[in-house]
């Protein structure tokens, strides 16, 4: 393993992706993404993920300098061409007329068109919160996951994240998760440490069981939950590709074109103002909702996030470390 500081984390990445051609602004997105998986210890959302930026470039799927463009579709929408460029920088523009939006109607939404999309959601999540609304996002992927009772890939992974935003200094409650049985990442990481795979991940081309990485990834994943996973990820395809008039995972696989390019849709968001909601009795009512979380810690569960909640902290204390075989790759990109 190879130990580094965040700073030199973010200089790394920061190095890579401006030497490969991706503008200021770009870079500066990306690489607050990837050090925030990285520091959050979501490895597959890390650092890792640059070789895929980079591959996403050299394919000619991706704008390296694209300037998105932010139109006030209604007095609670706004959307944001992302001008086929990646997600942050869009989400980037788009987040001030998101919160102001919410602060001014309740509630609101963010329309991200024309992006090419690769991480996780609960970064986007995380920064709405700040602003302490409720959040939610959903977003298509490429046709990898077979529908419930099907065997061929249909549905993307489909991740779906919600955030609640806490009181004091809490960090928020914040979940995000694929609608597939796990995320693409985790098995391509799989592949690349050769590591069998559990049994209900994915079938084979011929629609068999598999816990072979590579043959999952040329056959389909399956959704989590069986139908109710899938249809979440359905619901999913819908209103975050035809009703924002942008790709669903098997268009989105078409565009691809064989290339292994990430994913190129569209993204919905919502924020939610529970001032709006609730008036004067918002305190009273965000307290029963910490009465929640503490029952939920009390009988020994555990909220979602808390285990990257505490891996943040040990990082900013500590640093990161990443395999050395995937350090030597990233300087290669120099």
């Amino acid at each position: 393993m190879r130990s580094m500081s965040l700073e030199e984390a973010t200089e790394l990445a920061e190095s890579i992706l401006f030497s490969q051609g991706f503008s200021r602004k770009q870079t500066k997105a990306l690489t607050q993404t990837v050090i925030a998986g990285q520091r959050d210890e979501c490895h597959s959302h890390g650092l890792y993920r640059l070789l895929n930026c980079v591959s996403t470039l050299a394919a000619g799927k991706v704008v390296a300098d694209a300037e998105p463009v932010v139109h006030d579709q209604a007095p609670s929408i706004v959307r944001v061409d992302a001008k086929g460029g990646f997600s942050q920088l869009a989400f980037k523009a788009g987040l001030p007329h998101l919160v102001a939006k919410a602060n001014a109607q309740g509630i609101a939404a963010l329309s991200i068109n024309h992006c090419v999309h690769f991480s996780a959601l609960w970064i986007e999540i995380e920064a709405i919160t700040a602003h302490g609304l409720v959040g939610l996002a959903c977003t298509p992927s490429h046709a990898w996951v077979a529908p419930a009772g099907g065997t061929k890939p249909l549905l993307g992974t489909n991740p779906l994240a919600f955030g609640w935003p806490r009181t004091g200094e809490q960090y928020p409650y914040i979940f995000d998760f694929a609608t597939s049985e796990v995320a693409r990442g985790d098995i391509e990481l799989a592949r690349r440490e050769n590591r069998a795979l559990p049994i209900g991940w994915g079938i084979d081309s011929s629609g068999e069981p598999s816990q072979n990485p590579t043959a999952v990834l040329e056959g389909a994943m399956l959704t989590f939950g069986g139908y109710k996973g899938s249809a979440l990820s359905t619901m999913i395809e819908l209103i975050s590709g035809p009703l924002i008039g942008d790709f669903m995972s098997t268009e989105s696989l078409a565009y691809d074109g064989c290339s292994g390019a990430s994913p190129y849709h569209g993204e919905l968001i919502l924020a939610m103002d529970p001032k709006h909601f609730l008036g004067a009795d918002v305190d009273t009512h965000m307290a029963r909702a910490e009465k929640l979380f503490d029952s939920i810690i009390g009988q020994g569960a555990r909220l979602p996030s808390q285990r990257r909640y505490k891996a943040r902290e040990r990082s900013l204390r500590e640093g990161i470390k990443i395999p050395e075989i995937l350090y030597q790759e990233l300087v290669k990109l120099l």
